[in-house]
Order: C-alpha cells, then sequence, then structure tokens
C-alpha cells in the first residue's frame, strides 16, 4: 500500500515513523515553514524534520492547487492518511487516491468534532477519551468511523502530557486500519450526527480564569491550557501564570473570589474560587522563571487578603 502522510505537529510523528517501517510511505504532506520569534528564526513542522531523517520526499505546499495535485498524482499514493494536518481537502485531491482517505482523530466521535479535542476532553473532566480513525468526509470530521479504541484518563493529565501519549497509542490505531483497507477487511460505521458535539480553537482569551468558577472548573483550565495559551491572571497589575494547581474541596471562606486567603507548607497558595479552595504549586510572574511556590514567595511577598485578577 502506497501512502501520503499528511500532518504538522508533534502528535503525528510516531505515527509516520511506523507506518514507514510497516507500510511503503511515498511522500508527507506538511504546511510551509515560518518564520518565528524575535529573531524571526525559520522553523520547520515536526513532520518535515521526521520525514528528512526517514528519507521520505516532503510537499509543503501554501494550497493544494493543481500544480501541487500534479506532483502528488506522479507519487502513485493508494492511500491518504491523516493526523493534525490543519488543512481541509478538496475533491479533487482526495481522488488522486484509488482507497480513498483515512484520519486519526483523538476523541469519541462523534464528541468534540473539532480542532482541540484533547483540551475540549480535559476542560469537560471526561473519564475518557478514544482514538478514532474514520474516512475523511466533506464535513469535518463526520466520515465513517473505522476503528475506535477508548483510552482512559486519570484526571490529571495536561493537553501537553496527553499529546505525548496519544502521539504513541495512535500509531498502531493507523496501521491497523491500513492493513484492513490493504486487506480489504474495512467495516465502516457511520456516525450518528445527531449526538455530535464541536470544539473551538483555544485562543489566548480562553486561558483568562474567573475566579467565580469552581476550584475544580479552573484547575481543569489550568491543566487543558499546558502547554499553550497557559492559564492566568493578575496579580497587582501584572501578569500571573498558574503552571500547577489543585482542589481543597472544602467551605468557602468568608474572603473575596480572588483573594490569596494563606499558604498550605504541602499544597501550596491559597486562592478562594466559587466553590472550594485552588492550592497552587507552581507559577509564573511576568518576565520571571517558572517556579515552585516556596520559591516563589522567597521573592514575592504575598498578603492574606490580595485579590488576584483584579487590574490596576
Amino acid at each position: 500500500m502506497r501512502i501520503l502522510f499528511a500532518g504538522t505537529p508533534d502528535i503525528a510523528v510516531p505515527s509516520l515513523e511506523l507506518l514507514a517501517a510497516e507500510s511503503d510511505v511515498v511522500g508527507v504532506l506538511t504546511v510551509p515553514d515560518k518564520a518565528s520569534g524575535r529573531g524571526r528564526h525559520v522553523i520547520s513542522p515536526p513532520l518535515k524534520l521526521a520525514a528528512e531523517r526517514l528519507d521520505v520526499a516532503v510537499f509543503q505546499p501554501a494550497t493544494l492547487d493543481s500544480s501541487i495535485r500534479d506532483r502528488i498524482g506522479k507519487l502513485g499514493a493508494e492511500l491518504l492518511v491523516v493526523f493534525a494536518y490543519g488543512h481541509f481537502f478538496g475533491p479533487r485531491f482526495l481522488a488522486l487516491f484509488p482507497y480513498g482517505a483515512i484520519n486519526m482523530h483523538p476523541s469519541a466521535l462523534p464528541r468534540y468534532r473539532g480542532p482541540s479535542p484533547l483540551s475540549a476532553a480535559i476542560l469537560a473532566g471526561d473519564e475518557h477519551i478514544a482514538l478514532t480513525v474514520q474516512r475523511i468526509a466533506s464535513e469535518m470530521d463526520a466520515g465513517d468511523i473505522l476503528r475506535q479504541t477508548p483510552y482512559p484518563l486519570n484526571g490529571d493529565e495536561t493537553t501537553a502530557s496527553l499529546t505525548e501519549a496519544v502521539a504513541l497509542a495512535a500509531a498502531p490505531e493507523i496501521l491497523a486500519v491500513v492493513n484492513q483497507i490493504a486487506e480489504g477487511s474495512e467495516t465502516p460505521m457511520p456516525q450518528d450526527h445527531q449526538k455530535a458535539t464541536y470544539c473551538q480553537l483555544v485562543n489566548r482569551e480562553d486561558a483568562q480564569l474567573d475566579w467565580n468558577e469552581s476550584a475544580e472548573m479552573i484547575q481543569r483550565r489550568v491543566r487543558a491550557y499546558i502547554p499553550w495559551p497557559r492559564a492566568r491572571t493578575v496579580l497587582k497589575g501584572t501578569t500571573l501564570v498558574i503552571l500547577e494547581a489543585a482542589v481543597i474541596p472544602q467551605e468557602n471562606s468568608s474572603m473575596e473570589l480572588g483573594a490569596i486567603i494563606g499558604v498550605d507548607k504541602s499544597k501550596g497558595i491559597l486562592i478562594q474560587t466559587g466553590e472550594g479552595i485552588l492550592a497552587v504549586s507552581r507559577l509564573q510572574l511576568a518576565s520571571r522563571k517558572p517556579m515552585n511556590f516556596r520559591s516563589f514567595l522567597n521573592g514575592v511577598k504575598l498578603v492574606a487578603g490580595t485579590v488576584l485578577g483584579v487590574h490596576s
């Protein structure tokens, strides 16, 4: 089975590596390099770097126009395999592949169609997700399911840690479906579109904490927004990033929401929320390095009653 693999970020790399070892990957489709940072250094997408290590041809078109279709067509790829490519495919491009196109989506489809299913699952407090391989359809993430394997969550994942784990777990799921397609033994299962839910791209504004929310919900936001955009509040007019926190399910104090109640020597800085107490154990003040709460308190004096989230 001759495969064109399309993807961009690190999460797709183990799948490319496994398919390159077990099948015939004739090309990799990814996004163009881009300039980043103050020095505007050119950064290549992780999948490109992996493809170069594997000596697989790389294609980085800005658009999937007729010229790239001609180039891809000459590869003779029979199946398109997609994992986090980030762009839609038109019918003329999909027509290049006799065995069609499949996509890995790390959610229990039809739940969380869209670009941020892992963050969405953490925010919802889900106890499991799923690794779903689906046929690519004209509507986003609405294609027939070819394989769906439950994946349990333990409740302390961040989007970063879950992404790393899913990257490894997804690779054999994709390979299994590729082998089924090659054998003609795949069993498509239509999705129940009535049960579909959707997630959106995460943006920077999502990370601004609201202390009216419960400690549990705020702690989910802290985990969901690592590595980006990272949950944040304001301390005396300066941005304060919350990197790790735990929930203390006790009755609310009489202090204002967002107020610092005190410090627990083992759990961290205690903050009043709309329901319960949040214990912050790792944090970062703007322009400073991330640090644990003990190191933080060595350099920043916090007074009980100081209210976070107040701009001044």
